[in-house]
């Protein structure tokens, strides 16, 4: 005899809650995005241009490339996982190229003010996360296009290339929270708002942890 399959039904108030966290992801991308955006004023300063790139960068188009795979909500949910795919991969090459011209926009600047390059924390992990983001898009390629994949299981690939994402994303979300105790930040912001700016990738991060280990990470019970 057959053994028979025990369907699991989530609680409605779970759905919902899922639904109400990844909304909540959504808005506080943007808003970060924007509010960042009004504080930078990008356009009266070499050094204005960073902050800007580098949140539209890592809080608004990674966020939303990842969040368009959300089973709870995405944008395009109705859309073929191969139409996701590629939606994914050109607001990662968004991503890259907003944070290629956030690090041109402050190693200029620097460079201008006779400062040196890479001195905190922030400004190795900015670097590194950059060159991280780039390779990682690259990598990608495969996965678009198999041909390229030969020889290499494409379930194989994707597991890989969502696990180095989501590292790639934790990079980029702790060197936003680095930017946020820079002294041009908390110099322009008082403590409540600094504390609600520092929660945005704080709680992205985390929904972004469970949605990318739960889908491709963690393994299926039950399996033999």
């Amino acid at each position: 005899m057959g053994q028979s399959k025990e369907v699991v039904v989530e609680p409605r108030v779970f759905a919902l809650s899922r639904i109400f966290t990844t909304v909540l992801t959504h808005f506080m991308c943007i808003s970060l995005t924007v509010f960042v955006a009004v504080l930078a004023r990008p356009g009266t300063s070499w050094f204005s241009w960073h902050p800007f790139f580098m949140t539209l960068a890592f809080s608004f188009f990674m966020t939303e490339a990842i969040l368009l795979f959300s089973p709870h909500g995405s944008p395009i949910k109705r859309f073929s996982h191969k139409m996701k795919g590629r939606a994914h991969w050109f607001l990662q090459c968004t991503c890259v190229t907003c944070a290629t011209l956030g690090l041109v926009s402050i190693f200029y600047n620097k460079h201008l003010n006779g400062k040196s390059h890479f001195t905190s924390w922030h400004g190795v992990l900015g670097l590194i996360t950059v060159c991280v983001t780039v390779v990682q898009s690259l990598a990608a390629l495969p996965l678009i296009y198999h041909s390229l994949a030969k020889g290499w299981s494409l379930a194989k690939l994707k597991r890989y290339h969502a696990a180095s994402g989501l590292v790639t994303y934790l990079l980029g979300s702790v060197t936003l929270l680095l930017g946020f105790t820079s002294l041009w930040f908390t110099a322009s912001v008082g403590d409540i708002t600094w504390y609600l700016a520092a929660l945005c990738p704080t709680f992205s991060a985390l929904i972004i942890m469970n949605q990318v280990t739960s889908g491709y990470m963690a393994r299926k019970p039950f399996q033999s």
